[in-house]
């Protein structure tokens, strides 16, 4: 039964895996620039609510649907270690009467006792990540506190698989460029996603039944 429920649960799997894909692809989707609202019939001639952008600001992105270009520069490293070394000597040692009956029943060798305990051990793990390219995103939404929600998407259809990379992050307007680019790492409560399928991507993943084995499996 037991092998029954988990031959289900992997068939299963990707049928999950594929509805959640679909889901996180209708959220990194390009945002829709509503239509805009009919100006007040107030006589005047300036409008701000028509798209007016001041001339300090240039072309940068700051409304909903414009488009900003992420530079990925993320490259991250951790080093741990640690080392310890321990050690413990002990001894005893009685000298017998050398005169009287009690010479005669103890010996030198008879009365001694030592000891000795020592421990060593160390650790070391090393971790490095880098991440290179670049993205262009849309604007999802702005904030009173002039930030802005940005995400985005790009596939890649390679002739053996796909490639998606996902972004989503907030960012400041004063850290657009003129050109309308930033780098990843200005990018808060940045969520990047670099995945693939296909066979390439097959090939490196465990079988379905090596899968079962795995959860199973005490050692």
């Amino acid at each position: 039964m037991i092998f029954g429920l988990a031959l289900a649960a992997l068939a299963a799997s990707p049928a999950m895996a594929g509805k959640k894909r679909d889901a996180e692809r209708q959220f990194y989707a390009p945002s829709v620039v509503a239509a805009p609202a009919a100006p007040a019939a107030n006589g005047s001639i300036f409008q701000a609510s028509m798209g007016y952008t001041p001339l300090t600001s240039g072309a940068r992105a700051t409304s909903v649907g414009d488009i900003i270009t992420i530079v990925l520069v993320e490259r991250t490293q951790a080093t741990k270690s640690n080392s310890a070394d321990t050690s413990r000597d002990g001894s005893i040692a009685l000298t017998p009467p050398s005169t009287g009956p009690l010479s005669k029943i103890f010996s030198a060798s008879d009365i001694g006792s030592s000891g000795s305990n020592a421990f060593t051990g160390k650790g070391a793990a090393t971790q490095s990540n880098a991440l290179n390219g670049e993205i262009t995103v849309t604007i999802a939404a702005t904030y009173p506190n002039g930030t802005m929600l940005v995400k985005g998407e790009k596939a890649l259809t390679l002739n053996r698989g796909d490639e998606y990379i996902q972004i989503s992050g907030l960012v400041r307007q004063a850290d657009i460029g003129p050109d309308n680019r930033i780098a990843s790492t200005r990018v808060a409560d940045a969520k990047i996603i670099y995945t693939g399928k296909g066979e390439i991507a097959r090939a490196s993943r465990q079988g379905w039944l090596q899968r079962f084995f795995s959860m199973i499996s005490p050692f």
